[in-house]
């Protein structure tokens, strides 16, 4: 476990504590993908799928190849982003920037950007300096990327199905955090 620990209202969860927050993580996944966020989920989503797929991140989150941040407001979670980290033996220096959500009721808040700061310094305290992540191409999340230091790599054509589930584009950006 790394000793990193990020500024408030952003908190790293131990595994423990996402277990214990299963319900509340899955009404954040829930109200997003209601919200249109193309997170790899297809309308309609019910609570008990939302809450399945939280629970399939525990044993990632225990075994250190993946981390998860948490945004609080008044003591909801009120936003939250994943790291992944590349288990190839090649991969040793990167990782995936995954799940950024925020509850649609906590947004324009900064919260998004106080997430993506602190996954930098978390990233590069595990020495993973090369992040990369994707977003549905035409999204919000796809402004804000930029002015975070990511830079687009390219857009893939029909790559996914979106949250209403039409087939949409979606770009992939990287960041070298060596370069900040």
């Amino acid at each position: 476990m790394t000793g990193f620990q990020p500024d408030p209202p952003v908190f790293l969860l131990t595994s423990d504590e996402a277990r214990s927050s299963i319900g509340a993580l899955g009404r954040l996944l829930k109200a997003c993908v209601e919200d249109g966020a193309g997170i790899g989920f297809i309308l309609p989503l019910g609570r008990e799928k939302a809450e399945a797929f939280w629970q399939r991140q525990i044993a990632a989150l225990e075994d250190g190849s993946a981390f998860l941040m948490v945004a609080r407001e008044n003591e909801e979670i009120a936003g939250v982003v994943m790291l992944s980290l590349a288990p190839q033996d090649n991969g040793g220096h990167r990782a995936e920037v995954a799940k950024l959500m925020v509850q649609p009721n906590h947004r324009r808040k900064g919260l998004a950007r106080k997430l993506m700061t602190a996954i930098d310094g978390l990233a590069l305290s595990l020495d993973r300096w090369l992040l990369v992540l994707d977003t549905v191409t035409g999204d919000r999340a796809e402004k804000l990327y930029p002015t975070c230091g990511y830079k687009m790599s390219g857009i893939i054509p029909d790559y996914a199905y979106g949250s209403h589930g039409t087939l949409a584009a979606t770009t992939v950006f990287y960041k070298d955090l060596r370069r900040d």
